[in-house]
């Protein structure tokens, strides 16, 4: 029996089985419009194939969900759309914003306001930014005049939006595309960067806080050893045997013994003495291959600017500084600090200020314990940042100089502001650095990031020309200049991805020959490695590559010998002679003192631990992190000691 299903003519049932023409038929009446076939024939395999398709169950719906997620396309399909989800929501809320901003409510009741003077708010372009409202003074709308809006030139898109009365052109609305950075990032004009390079190079190159090579050494050397809250209240309780060192397992803090507040604080002061020791020996570290120029870490005395926990450096740290400082000033190393990115003196917040006055007083009494020659002293600058912008540059700035007229002198003797890749350019800080005397440090990473599009082009060449008055900044204040620079990893497109620094970096900046110079790179002094052997700078002779896996500046057991823990072969019990025992005797002598010979001469004096041996051997290719650790099954002793009262 033919279905009753009335099918289309073309299908090969109709051809196969001819019916009678009847009157109203939807898909081939002439009077009908003609439609696409592609429903017809939906509706036609939908008949053929539904046997098939109702004879497998209906998978459950948890079926379904174990089913997308075991797929690794579907995980990463399910990633990229809550990242497009992520971005419409900023972009909204972005644009929500600036019509708040481009709206009456910013300057006062819109009520009050007539209708033709109301502006429209700002909206995205079609070239994927924002197109904001011209008529803008000092971050408030300028209302226009009657006749402004007659004489206004329609070939502005403001203007004609205001003389029809109108918030936004609607098919201007249907054409615009959702924001996307990566475009944006693309469609900006390429920067622009100067050939000048600063050789024959007189002035110091610098990294910051962190020795890699020391850091992986064994035992480890680093000065920004800290810790947690929670150690904090931990180590208010006495250890289970205080006659003995601490021990991670077998002698802890014994929480059941009441609580004492002075054993918390010897213990932040156990770790910030065994950072400033250690600070001794990368200056030593950076004199021995030509680096004069280091950054110490804010964390060396941990939670001492806190609001509880905190404590002051002298008396029991004096000493410990001085014998830093001394060091410094005998191998002319300029030592400098950049306290965190939450110290910010333009705050809106009183706690946020009372935060910054205090990591400010901390760093600059570690700074004024040193004890530097006066030069050496003066060289010795705190590197801040402004910090946000809190929707109005004027009112920040304000409270900037309101609460740097409250710091302590010592403190404004040292500071110093650094412009920004997120809300501060060179133009925004240079006058009022020039107010208030405070030098400026040009970072040209963040400059080629953020900087004036209506004075200048990204890139290094335009930003010479503020050169000198930058320079003017430190020399009216005595202090030797110095700048900032780092590059973006390799493929970063948008600001985000570009502000995230490389590994090393590939030139110089055009910057005066005869200053210091901060090279901010993850590889550290191997970045500084980099530039002294790219361009032949002072120092690249001392610098050697490193044997893959291996020191020559660290203690490791005795080839052939017996480690710590091996135990001598156990003797078959029985009768022996006794000068069978006299031989074994002096077998065990003769083994103690081959032994005890092979350890003597492997030991490392001080002086020559993490050196890199005789040849200075502390240079890797990039990306050979690996080779500082030994290769698996080439175990570092653990047992390695070095012959100092300090360092075990």
């Amino acid at each position: 029996m033919a279905s009753k299903r009335k099918l289309s003519a073309s299908s090969p049932y109709n051809q196969s089985h001819p019916q009678p023409p009847q009157d109203t038929a939807p898909f081939s009446s002439p009077e009908q419009p003609r439609r696409s076939t592609r429903h017809r024939r939906a509706i036609l395999m939908k008949d053929i194939l539904q046997p098939e398709i109702t004879s497998h169950p209906r998978p459950s719906p948890g079926e379904i969900q174990r089913d997308v997620w075991g797929s690794p396309e579907a995980v990463d399909s399910a990633m990229k759309e809550l990242r497009d989800m992520e971005e419409r929501f900023q972009s909204a809320v972005r644009r929500e914003r600036l019509a708040v901003e481009g709206s009456r409510l910013v300057g006062g009741p819109r009520d009050a306001e007539p209708e033709p003077f109301r502006r429209r708010p700002a909206t995205r372009s079609r070239t994927g930014g924002f197109t904001l409202p011209r008529d803008v003074e000092d971050g408030f709308p300028k209302p226009a005049l009657p006749e402004e809006l007659e004489t206004a030139p329609l070939k502005f898109e403001d203007a004609e939006d205001c003389a029809n009365e109108m918030n936004i052109d609607a098919d201007a609305q249907d054409d615009e595309v959702p924001w996307d950075p990566t475009a944006y990032a693309m469609s900006r004009p390429p920067a622009v960067h100067s050939d000048y390079l600063p050789l024959p190079w007189k002035g110091r190159l610098g990294y910051a806080c962190l020795n890699t090579y020391l850091r992986t050494a064994n035992p480890p050397v680093f000065s920004s050893r800290t810790c947690r809250i929670a150690s904090i209240l931990q180590h208010r309780h006495p250890l289970v045997d205080p006659s003995q060192p601490e021990h991670p397992v077998k002698n802890r803090p014994d929480e059941t013994k009441p609580p004492d507040d002075n054993l918390a604080k010897r213990y932040l002061e156990r770790l910030g003495l065994a950072n400033a020791r250690d600070a001794i020996k990368m200056i030593r570290w950076n004199d021995r291959f030509g680096i004069k120029f280091m950054r110490l870490s804010s964390e060396m005395f941990p939670f001492a600017s806190h609001e509880e926990y905190g404590y002051p450096l002298a008396p029991f740290a004096s000493e410990a500084l001085r014998e830093v400082g001394a060091v410094a000033a005998e191998l002319d190393h300029r030592l400098t600090m950049h306290p965190g990115q939450f110290t910010q003196l333009g705050s809106p917040r009183p706690e946020v200020i009372q935060a910054a006055i205090r990591d400010l007083n901390y760093q600059d009494e570690l700074l004024t314990l040193l004890r530097l020659p006066e030069q050496q002293d003066r060289d010795a600058v705190m590197v801040i940042h402004m910090g946000g912008t809190y929707g109005d540059k004027a009112e920040a700035l304000n409270r900037f100089r309101q609460n740097y007229s409250n710091l302590s002198p010592s403190v404004k003797r040292r500071l110093v502001l650094e412009n920004d890749d997120v809300g501060w350019t060179v133009h925004d800080l240079l006058p009022v650095c020039e107010e208030l005397n405070i030098p400026l440090v040009l970072d040209f990473h963040h400059h080629n990031i953020l900087f004036d599009a209506n004075e200048m082009r990204e890139g290094t060449l335009d930003i010479m020309k503020l050169f000198p008055r930058i320079r003017a900044t430190w020399t009216r204040k005595g202090i030797r200049q110095k700048m900032h620079y780092s590059e973006p990893c390799a493929g970063a497109v948008t600001p985000r991805e570009r502000r995230k620094h490389s590994a090393r970096v590939k030139t110089l900046p055009p910057c005066p020959n005869d200053m210091d110079l901060m090279i901010e790179s993850k590889d550290k002094e191997q970045a500084v490695f980099e530039l002294m052997r790219a361009f032949r700078l002072p120092g690249h002779g001392l610098i050697a590559d490193m044997v893959p896996y291996h020191r020559e500046d660290e203690v490791r057991n005795p080839p052939g010998g017996r480690g710590k823990g091996k135990k001598k072969a156990a003797r078959k019990p029985g009768k022996r002679k006794r000068d069978d025992d006299e031989d074994d005797e002096g077998e065990e002598e003769r083994e103690g003192e081959a032994e005890k010979q092979a350890r003597e001469a492997q030991e490392v004096p001080p002086e020559d631990f993490g050196m890199g041996g005789p040849l200075g051997r502390v240079y890797r290719p990039e990306g050979m992190e690996s080779w500082l650790k030994p290769k698996k099954g080439l175990k570092r002793s653990k047992d390695t000691k070095i012959v100092h009262n300090d360092v075990v």
